[in-house]
């Protein structure tokens, strides 16, 4: 659900969290959540303490992707050359990877946008302006967002249609 591209990121993940995301603040990564990276790293090193950390997280994460954290992070030593305490600190840095995106692709690419007409003043069965008669918004127009997967399309079919049928 998370792409990293030339240009940033990208992604289903990345498209949800830019609605409530603020340039300036940070996202927090859980890079392979589902995993127990604590146990994994502690059983690379018992099993094979010469690997490098990069090795082990290069079968879980994209090679290149690996190579950056652990380069980015100090830790180009074996396993075996790494305590428990800092075999925990990589596995909490990989739920917990804080990143700070320098901005964002802006208007030109949006596919989803916040703001538009309030909906306090459209009567919700018509779609029409309260104190406008024959004024109807629908769609995107108005300051209704949805999850991604389709809900804004079901919101301008069915702003549309309701407004449709007052008209």
């Amino acid at each position: 659900a998370l792409l990293f591209t030339h240009r940033g990121l990208s992604g289903p993940a990345i498209l949800q969290i830019s609605s409530y995301w603020r340039e300036g603040d940070a996202i927090s990564l859980s890079l392979q959540p589902e995993l127990d990276c604590l146990d994994l790293l502690k059983t690379a090193r018992r099993d094979n303490g010469r690997q490098a950390v990069q090795t082990v997280l290069g079968q879980y994460l994209p090679k290149r992707l690996a190579q950056y954290w652990t380069e980015r992070h100090g830790l180009e030593k074996p396993l075996a050359d790494l305590s428990d305490k800092v075999l925990a600190g990589i596995a909490d840095a990989l739920r917990n990877w804080q990143i700070k995106p320098a901005g964002s692709e802006g208007y030109r690419t949006a596919e989803v946008t916040l703001g538009g007409i309030d909906t306090q003043v459209l009567d919700s069965k018509t779609m029409q302006v309260k104190t406008v008669p024959g004024l109807y918004f629908i769609g995107e127009a108005v300051d209704v967002t949805g999850w991604l997967g389709g809900y804004n399309f079901q919101w301008a079919w069915a702003s549309g249609h309701a407004a449709g049928h007052a008209a």
